[in-house]
């Protein structure tokens, strides 16, 4: 009997698969998927066109200058920028020169406590009385003049930038009317402890007081302000050196706390800023 011939003839294939079914072309799940949404950053948000330009248009409102900025208006908000960075820089540095140089921080901070300090020593015949006091007075209205000048140039809009508060801005209608002895006793009153001395001395150059008028009414103001507590530090002698000198010693804990307690403060403020967003 012949052998059957087992060699496969058609699209059948010897391991019994029909080869028809392999070549077709079989749906595959493996398909490149499309690419996710960009993912938003968590620490920035996405701002729309519109968001943006209600800002832009929210800041112009604020800012007191016209745009473009004249050359006066950048040297002014250059000299305000720089009068702050100087406070700054200095606030860490007031405990450890307050014992060692009293005078000179009294001129560059305009410090009361720099002023007792250096009256004290003057006590002990350690310091010139006549000099800390002119160091005082130099110290407390060295850059009075500065928002003087904002006041001139910006007008109202120059008080709405420095003291953005309703009560400010109707103060703004009332002094254009008052007479330059109220506006020179206004700038008098400014060196006492409690007074807005900012909006004192924007609101004297709005209403029109001259350069000359404001400097010796802050010069006044400034020499009351510095007799009275030189006068006290005078009259304390040796009990205010003791205590200066307990500062010295501590001068870096003093510091730190300080640092401290402006951390705090600032993330106070930033929590409650994000808790705002949220809200």
């Amino acid at each position: 009997m012949p052998e059957r011939d087992e060699t496969p003839t058609g699209p059948e294939r010897a391991d019994g698969r029909d080869a028809s079914v392999l070549a077709r072309p079989t749906a595959t799940t493996d398909a490149p998927e499309a690419d996710p949404a960009p993912r938003r950053s968590r620490w920035r948000r996405q701002y729309s066109p519109e968001e943006i330009e209600a800002a832009k248009a929210q800041w112009r409102d604020m800012r007191p200058w016209e745009s473009p900025m004249a050359r006066a208006d950048k040297v002014l908000i250059g000299c305000l920028v720089g009068a702050f960075v100087l406070a700054m820089a200095t606030l860490p540095l007031r405990p450890f020169l307050l014992a060692s140089h009293p005078t000179a921080l009294a001129a560059v901070t305009g410090s009361s406590s720099a002023i007792g300090a250096g009256a004290a020593f003057a006590r002990i015949g350690q310091a010139d009385l006549w000099l800390v006091i002119v160091a005082g007075i130099v110290g407390k209205m060295k850059f009075d003049w500065l928002y003087w000048w904002a006041g001139r140039r910006w007008g109202a809009k120059g008080v709405k930038f420095f003291v953005p508060t309703d009560r400010a801005q109707r103060f703004v209608e009332r002094v254009r009317s008052w007479p330059m002895w109220a506006l020179f006793l206004v700038v008098v009153a400014a060196s006492l402890p409690g007074v807005p001395s900012v909006l004192a001395y924007l609101l004297a150059g709005l209403a029109g007081l001259s350069l000359v008028g404001f400097l010796v009414a802050s010069i006044v103001g400034a020499g009351l302000m510095t007799g009275l507590v030189a006068g006290l530090g005078y009259a304390l002698g040796q009990s205010a050196v003791d205590v200066v000198l307990v500062v010295d010693r501590y001068a870096l804990w003093i510091t730190l706390g300080v640092a401290v307690v402006i951390a705090v403060q600032a993330g106070r403020a930033q929590n409650k800023q994000r808790a705002a967003a949220k809200g």
